[in-house]
């Protein structure tokens, strides 16, 4: 299979682990803590399992990395050349909130740079892709998928795009230095997407994520003219070092700006 036969096979499986979000979604769902305690859910679950199953019977060969399956050891995966990294359901926060801004996420790395990702808002019922060498769609419902492209300048005031749920010092520093702005507050890897679609100027992201928190969407800014970088200006890569949390980083659409000057 080429890259660009992947697109459609992900999109439905996307879209079928977010039905199951769905159906959790609309009951009285108990909520549990994990380790680090963040919260899990029945419907993390449900979508892992749809995915993780969906994704071995498309590449049976490929490994898997998803938030809820563990980790395997950076000496086993650093073997690897090709794997998926999925986050089934990005965003528990906003989802045990209720306020809908949660989403599934499904990225194919290839040496170090995520290539492919899909990323599904189940109760938009909107579906994000981003393919090298086919560049970003979103498609609502079942209509066809429309090309998305980053803004080409930055609005006034700057677009900022930031978390719902974790916001810091580190933050408002840089978003005293960036001048005049207008904050778009939203939840999980959405965020990404509004600057791939042209609605956002930047993301800065300056706390901790994972690996999968951000692969996927990645894939949608980058594959729309934008960039993830880290704040060396290095593109944002995965699967390079033991532990999955990414460094700090900044999700930028038009390149208008040197927006790492503001750090």
């Amino acid at each position: 299979m080429s890259l660009t036969d992947f697109v459609e096979p992900l999109v439905t499986l996307a879209r079928q682990a977010g039905d199951a979000i769905l159906e959790v979604y609309a009951t009285d769902f108990d909520v549990q803590a994990k380790d680090d305690d963040s919260p899990l859910t029945q419907a993390d679950m449900a979508s892992h399992l749809i995915i993780e199953a969906g994704l071995r019977a498309l590449t049976p060969d490929i490994p898997i990395i998803s938030e809820e399956s563990g980790l395997p050891s950076f000496e086993e995966r650093s073997q690897w050349t090709r794997y998926w990294l999925i986050d089934p359901l990005d965003g528990t926060k906003e989802f045990v909130k209720r306020n809908g801004e949660f989403t599934v996420n499904i990225a194919l790395i290839d040496n170090h740079r995520a290539i492919l990702g899909i990323v599904h808002v189940p109760v938009m019922n909107k579906t994000y892709t981003g393919c090298e060498g086919a560049g970003s769609t979103v498609r609502i419902d079942e209509g066809q998928p429309e090309t998305i492209a980053v803004a080409a300048t930055s609005a006034s005031p700057v677009r900022v795009v930031g978390s719902r749920s974790h916001r810091g010092p580190n933050l408002d520093a840089y978003l005293d230095a960036l001048g005049d702005f207008e904050m778009l507050p939203m939840g999980s890897s959405l965020k990404f997407c509004v600057v791939a679609e042209g609605k956002a100027d930047i993301y800065p992201r300056l706390g901790l994520t994972s690996e999968w928190d951000t692969a996927a969407a990645q894939a949608v800014v980058e594959q729309a003219g934008g960039a993830v970088v880290e704040l060396d200006g290095q593109p944002l890569t995965y699967n390079a070092k033991e532990d999955i949390l990414n460094p700090h980083f900044l999700v930028r659409g038009p390149a208008d700006k040197d927006w790492l000057a503001s750090l």
